[in-house]
């Protein structure tokens, strides 16, 4: 038997196909701390319990789909989801990023390249820790990465743990355009190897949920050809 140090990270596997859930869980117990669950209702309570670093989610499950349990456990921590899936359709591919995931693989998968993955959404989360922890006020729009709360006019927004890196690095740049491969070196982190179109997602996610007209962003502005800057409307203070 392996002993795994105290200090490595937990992962959560949920599938409900036994052999997929084994596989992975043999795989990466030689590095990681991995619990499992087949479904659900079990993945909340073990969730609850376990509270992982890391949350590998089938999409399809028996009892619940991925995209709401997704949202449901990036609603109680900021855990990492990778999403398996069968679907290779591009409107699947798109709705598996907009409930939140930070990468997903489509089945048959390698281990190796789940490993590797894995390994690369950990590391980002070392290295996007704000430093100083400054709260950033624009006018109506603070942002307080200490609690990791957005208030857009007095009202807490929603996002996800992936839009708030996204939005804090950005609002930390004011002005500063940035191509999508920056982007994802800077919060996916250089070792992602998942697809780039990440990005607009992600933006687009951001701006249904700050902007008053989608079409015509205040905030994230979109850079021509190139990528994406934060246009603050005023001068931040802290």
């Amino acid at each position: 038997m392996v002993m795994v140090p105290a200090t490595n990270p937990k992962i959560l596997v949920v599938d409900d196909d036994h052999s997929v859930r084994n596989l992975i869980y043999r795989f990466l117990s030689r590095k990681y701390h991995i619990e499992s669950a087949a479904d659900g209702k079990a993945a909340l309570a073990m969730f609850e319990q376990f509270n992982p670093a890391l949350v590998i989610l089938d999409w399809n499950l028996p009892d619940i789909n991925g995209y709401n349990l997704c949202q449901e456990m990036q609603s109680r921590t900021n855990v990492l989801v990778m999403m398996l899936t069968s679907r290779t359709e591009e409107a699947d591919k798109i709705k598996i990023l907009a409930a939140g995931a930070d990468d997903f693989m489509t089945k048959p998968f390698s281990l190796a390249e789940v490993e590797l993955r894995i390994q690369a959404l950990l590391r980002r989360v070392r290295s996007i820790n704000p430093s100083p922890t400054q709260r950033l006020v624009f006018q109506q729009l603070a942002i307080n990465p200490d609690s990791r709360e957005v208030t857009l006019n007095d009202k807490p927004l929603s996002l996800t743990a992936l839009e708030f890196n996204i939005l804090h690095f950005l609002a930390t740049h004011p002005g500063q355009a940035w191509s999508r491969p920056q982007l994802i070196q800077k919060i996916w982190g250089c070792e992602y190897v998942g697809d780039g179109r990440v990005v607009d997602v992600h933006i687009g996610q951001l701006r249904k949920k700050m902007e008053v007209d989608t079409s015509v962003p205040e905030y994230i502005k979109t850079v021509r050809g190139y990528g994406y800057k934060f246009e603050p409307p005023g001068n931040a203070i802290s």
